[in-house]
């Protein structure tokens, strides 16, 4: 099968999929409602796999995404329910909130970058230890409770529109298309690649690689700090449990959207049509009166029917 033929194949099935559920209940899951809930719901997915999406095309995974983007949200409700207790300007309240998010996630970026790559340790093995400190000082900020008490107009993040088109979707369309650039239009992109296919050549060939391992997840704590601040937007607090069930579908969205667990190859596109697959089927679910956690089920049985797949592909083709 060529690779470029994986996304071709993932329209066909979002498309019959879609046209599946059309047909056994065009009156609830073709209706504005369902259609907008989906639209609210699906960036935050979105963009955590887009996040866990660029470690892995290095051949590396990041265990820690979701704590990462957790602590980063504690931190920023936290100042954020200060400042506006002491009536500052929520123009200016929302500006801090956002850049601090941003610099506490990215933060975990760099000392996970730093552990994988200066340091070597395995990035499955690193990622989940920091995953477990990322955890824990989010709950001694927050002492395991919601923090919430946040300015009205920071509401219009996780929930409102523009011209009938929800905020958070207008995001996850700008962070997919800025993933799409980086990784296809810039050097910085080609390494990523370069890596992920042959670490060692990569780093023969005058590639920087550790430099280019620290961007890597400096780039995915970001993405990860844009996500929970939808999150906090739509639930109107923050918690460090928030997104826990995202880390695994990120990952197995990022394989069903054709990226290679070993590394090497993966595009955008294809994971952003596997994220709309699982978020139909998990709409699917809820309109027909599944157990929610069937989802859950299903998403593993979609990660290991993939990597099945991708073994024999790669077998086939080796012999």
């Amino acid at each position: 099968m060529k690779k470029n033929s994986k996304e071709r194949i993932l329209l066909i099935v979002f498309a019959l999929v879609f046209i599946a559920l059309s047909f056994l209940s065009p009156d609830k899951f073709l209706t504005v409602t369902n259609i907008r809930s989906m639209a609210f719901q699906l960036p935050e997915f979105g963009i955590l796999t887009l996040a866990m999406m660029v470690p892995i095309l290095t051949g590396g995974i990041n265990l820690s995404l979701v704590t990462t983007a957790t602590l980063g949200g504690v931190v920023s409700a936290t100042v954020m329910a200060s400042l506006y207790k002491q009536n500052w300007n929520e123009t200016l309240i929302i500006m801090i909130a956002v850049l601090t998010s941003v610099a506490a996630s990215v933060l975990c970026g760099i000392i996970n970058g730093y552990v994988v790559s200066y340091i070597g340790a395995a990035a499955m093995m690193a990622t989940l230890g920091t995953s477990t400190l990322f955890e824990g000082i989010g709950l001694y900020i927050s002492k395991g409770n919601s923090i919430s008490g946040f300015p009205a107009a920071f509401y219009w993040i996780g929930n409102g529109t523009v011209c009938g088109v929800p905020v958070p979707m207008i995001v996850f369309g700008l962070v997919a298309g800025v993933t799409w650039l980086l990784l296809e239009k810039t050097a910085w992109g080609q390494s990523v690649y370069m890596v992920g296919c042959n670490r060692k050549a990569a780093s023969f060939s005058g590639l920087n690689v550790n430099r280019i391992m620290m961007k890597v997840y400096m780039y995915s704590g970001f993405l990860g700090s844009l996500a929970m601040l939808i999150m906090m937007s739509r639930y109107n607090s923050a918690r460090v449990d928030y997104g826990s069930s995202y880390l695994m579908q990120a990952v197995a969205a990022s394989v069903l959207g054709g990226t290679m667990i070993t590394g090497g190859y993966g595009k955008v596109g294809g994971v952003v049509i596997a994220v709309a697959i699982l978020q139909i089927i998990s709409s699917g679910f809820n309109i027909f009166g599944l157990d929610r956690n069937l989802t859950t089920v299903i998403n593993g049985v979609i990660l290991i029917g993939v990597l099945t797949l991708n073994f024999l592909n790669e077998y086939r083709k080796s012999r």
